[in-house]
């Protein structure tokens, strides 16, 4: 494969409407003539509607699944509407058409089977769109370019919501894609998230994994280097909705990237940069809004990690007291019967930590996983639990900015390495702060 290839990624906020589309072609138009790649997300809210269409399928709420159906039908003809006229216009109307049928015809089609599964089968529809809509734009600019169903090439197990790559097979059928479509044109246009299995059923790499996939592009390719273009002028330090004075992050490691990630922080997928370390291929992060400042670069070298440090916040927190009911001692016997049950519910653990009688963990507070995990522990457990808590990571911290962030909170729980600092913080209220029994 050449290694002149470069690959774009552009999420939901880089393509939400028309003007916001025309930015993305403007911004591949001016790249230079070597081959690219466009992995593209789905616009605006547009997985947020398509799993409220899926849960009206599961509810068998007919008139729902159609009205939301329509609704966002409505939302991207509007935008083609304000990119196309004429011949092209109708020509892409088609296309959208025949989408949109297929949405609709799904509630019909299919049964309530393994629900992950039909999760894959209706979610992908949300890259489909814009993917086909920026190709006829470039075509419209005059920019040669194809479209490529990633799902053709992007191969996948079958563990649906969040597939394992075949990293073989995928490699193998990328580069062969890729050789066929770069004798059309320079620019191959292809869908973030998605893959497929040895079935050919849609699979998809787990939500917000489209970052991901312009990391299996880049890796598979030997790209030179990889963009994702984002509403933010680079990776920050922290936040800026709970961080005021944020500093923009120019140059970390791929080691740093990926601790960063796996606390938390929301501008790269965890799973992206592991590809990209292994063939030393380099990520910026870059704002679509202001393409001309440099970003932040993602790359070997390390000598910058730790001169700023960094802080992630995860509001809405819970966590778990779990004790033996005889009140022997928590033994690994114990911490392994725990494990398996929070495995089998699909819990993730933030956070953790133990005690000779104990065992607290501190889970995202959401679909139900108080009652979740009262449901798997507490015939063999005592459960105690405690909401409305924040999660505060700082990475290369010191005791000045220890003090900041937990400054008029109550530390629930603490850890600290070497580079890291965790903090599990509730309001100084004790009395809010109180374990409940369930």
């Amino acid at each position: 494969m050449n290694s002149a290839i470069h690959v774009f990624k552009f999420g939901g906020a880089s393509v939400k409407d028309a003007k916001a589309v025309l930015n993305v072609v403007e911004l591949i138009q001016k790249h230079d003539q070597s081959n690219l790649v466009v992995v593209v997300s789905a616009m605006g809210k547009t997985t947020n509607k398509l799993e409220d269409i899926f849960n009206s399928f599961i509810k068998k709420d007919k008139e729902a699944y159609l009205k939301s159906t329509k609704e966002l039908k409505t939302f991207h003809t509007n935008i083609i509407q304000d990119l196309f006229e004429g011949d092209s216009l109708e020509q892409i109307n088609e296309i959208i058409n025949a989408l949109f049928h297929k949405i609709s015809s799904f509630y019909e089609h299919h049964e309530n089977e393994n629900q992950s599964y039909l999760y894959d089968q209706l979610i992908p529809y949300g890259e489909m769109l814009p993917s086909k809509i920026i190709q006829h734009c470039l075509e419209k600019s005059g920019v040669k370019s194809s479209w490529l169903d990633a799902r053709k090439c992007i191969k996948t197990d079958s563990n649906y919501q969040n597939a394992n790559v075949d990293w073989n097979l995928t490699e193998k059928e990328i580069n062969e894609r890729l050789n066929q479509l770069y004798s059309i044109g320079r620019v191959v246009v292809s869908q973030g998230f998605v893959g497929s299995n040895s079935n050919e059923d849609s699979t998809t790499l787990g939500r917000e994994g489209s970052d991901y996939s312009a990391g299996i592009f880049a890796y598979a390719s030997d790209a030179k280097e990889v963009i994702i273009w984002k509403d933010v002028p680079g990776m920050l330090n922290a936040d800026p909705k709970y961080f005021e004075d944020t500093i923009k992050l120019e140059q970390i490691s791929f080691k740093e990237a990926i601790e960063l990630s796996y606390y938390g922080a929301s501008v790269i997928h965890p799973k992206t940069i592991k590809p990209l370390q292994n063939k030393n291929i380099p990520l910026y992060v870059k704002s679509f809004i202001h393409p001309e400042q440099k970003g932040t670069i993602i790359q070997k070298r390390t000598e910058n990690d730790d001169a700023i440090p960094s802080f992630i916040f995860k509001k809405n927190q819970v966590l778990f007291s779990i004790m033996p009911k005889d009140f022997s001692f928590l033994i690994e016997e114990n911490l392994s019967d725990i494990f398996l049950k929070l495995s089998r519910i699909n819990a993730h653990i933030n956070i953790m930590q133990n005690s000779a009688l104990s065992f607290s963990f501190l889970m995202d507070d959401k679909m139900e996983i108080v009652s979740q995990v009262k449901a798997a522990l507490e015939s063999s457990f005592i459960v105690k639990y405690n909401t409305d808590l924040e999660l505060v990571t700082i990475r290369h911290y010191d005791q000045q900015t220890i003090d900041f962030v937990t400054r008029g909170k109550e530390i629930l729980l603490e850890q600290k390495t070497r580079s890291t600092a965790r903090f599990v913080l509730g309001q100084e209220d004790t009395a809010t702060n109180t374990f409940k029994e369930v």
